[in-house]
């Protein structure tokens, strides 16, 4: 029950953050000065491909780990009498 109020609070409480590094807000400001559509898919590119990598490599480790788990799941029960 206490790690329900703690995450409700911390869902709640919301605080703004700047997330971006001076580079990537530099390059993003001066995309939207010049309506440059070529930056602005490369920077939301290179955002997706640094989110995805993490991803799937947990992804790969947990198949890796459990692989025996995940075979036993898709193999045939036999019936015992």
């Amino acid at each position: 029950m206490l790690w329900f109020v703690v995450l409700a609070l911390v869902f709640i409480s919301s605080v703004d953050v700047e997330a971006q590094c001076a580079m990537c807000k530099a390059t993003a400001e001066s995309a939207t000065e010049n309506v440059d559509k070529g930056i602005g898919e490369g920077l939301n590119s290179g955002i997706v491909y640094l989110m995805v990598l993490p991803y799937l490599l947990l992804a790969t480790i947990l198949v890796v780990f459990f692989r025996k788990h995940i075979i036993a799941l898709f193999k045939p029960q036999t019936a015992e009498a």
